[in-house]
């Protein structure tokens, strides 16, 4: 399914990136950015609601109001586009935000995140204008691996693939940019250090193996859990002190650095290894040690045959982090290091693809 249109000034791109306190919103005229605000959201009023999901309009609300308020004709919007949510699995690509969509996201067909509200918030925007689609890319479900990366001990248990999708693959094109190379031609081993970490193993172009960095296995992150030695937290969850609610929250929203120190985020956690904080130098190397670990384990799954191994995200701009990495994985090959990442960009451009008939925008099967 695609959408074209001749491009022009009349032809705006909005794309949408909540996050726990904030929604970061950016406005493109083809590549051009003509607006980006982040949205601070009030902590009384995000109470008020019993999950993500139900934040839609709230949050559709705030960014229609500053659009406004800063002279951006909404009427010229012809993509409202986020990354995607925890839907069903589907390949890497562009996809149309329909009543599949919407239902899945608000239901939470495999978990509810902040994530969520991403497309739910750009259809409620698009469903108000007089020209305007809403749409996904790359959600953190893309699904590419190989089969065996999917059993496991138990039988009633399979592996599933979410992680950073955008991200990493936004990383892979980048860095094969850079050197005249197609993605399709390296083995690539990617790690995003944001909220959460997720490591991915990228043979020639599919991601065919990653840590299921939600509530499932890997390092531990600001947030999430990561892998736990698994009789202990089935004593846990037995214990009575949780309900089951209580112990998902505690692994996919208040573990790693959130559990250890009060805060989710890892610039804090720098400052005090910074200022010798021996307890949070322990634990922010434990961390270091575990991303380190888990790429070891997709030099494995890519037979050592590994062209570069790229450390992305927020917390790469931590070079105390970094280095603790890299002196246990340097030896496997190139290391190349994106600190940051631009989702408001890369989403932009994927946008304008789609104005210009350069993307196809899929529909959603569930």
């Amino acid at each position: 399914m695609n959408f074209k249109t001749d491009y022009s000034a009349e032809n705006l791109v909005l794309v949408v990136n909540p996050r726990v306190p904030f929604t970061k919103i950016g406005v493109y005229n083809n590549s051009k950015l003509v607006f980006l605000k982040k949205i601070s959201h009030n902590d009384a009023d995000l109470a008020q609601f019993t999950k993500y999901e139900d934040q839609t309009n709230y949050r559709k609300e705030a960014i229609i109001k500053e659009l406004r308020e800063n002279d951006v004709d909404v009427n010229k919007i012809r993509i409202v586009i986020s990354r995607g949510g925890l839907i069903k699995p589907v390949k890497s690509g562009i996809y149309a935000v329909d009543k599949k969509v919407k239902d899945d996201l608000y239901n939470s067909v495999q978990g509810s995140d902040i994530v969520n509200l991403g497309g739910l918030i750009s259809d409620a925007i698009a469903s108000e204008l007089p020209d305007s689609k809403a749409v996904i890319a790359d959600p953190v479900v893309v699904d590419e691996y190989d089969d065996v990366a999917r059993v496991t001990g138990l039988p009633e248990i399979e592996r599933r693939s979410i992680f950073h999708a955008l991200n990493q693959k936004q990383a892979a094109c980048r860095y094969s940019k850079s050197i005249h190379k197609a993605c399709e031609d390296l083995n690539l081993i990617i790690a995003h250090l944001g909220t959460g970490i997720t490591v991915g193993a990228h043979n020639k172009g599919r991601v065919i193996d990653a840590n299921m960095g939600y509530d499932g296995d890997g390092p531990f992150s600001p947030i999430r859990a990561g892998s736990l030695p698994t009789g202990d937290l089935i004593k846990l969850c037995y214990s009575g002190k949780y309900t089951e609610e209580e112990m998902l929250k505690r692994v996919s929203l208040e573990g790693g650095l959130f559990a250890h120190f009060g805060t989710p985020s890892g610039i804090d956690v720098d400052k005090m290894v910074k200022q010798g904080d021996k307890q949070a130098e322990l634990v922010f190397s434990a961390m270091g040690y575990q991303v380190a670990k888990t790429i070891g384990s997709m030099y494995a799954v890519l037979y050592g045959q590994v062209d570069a191994i790229i450390l992305t995200g927020p917390m790469a701009n931590s070079e105390w982090l970094v280095k603790k990495i890299v002196d246990r994985v340097e030896h496997f090959g190139k290391i190349v290091v994106y600190p940051g990442s631009d989702d408001i960009e890369t989403l932009a451009m994927k946008g304008v693809g789609v104005i210009n008939g350069e993307e196809e925008v899929k529909k959603y099967q569930g």
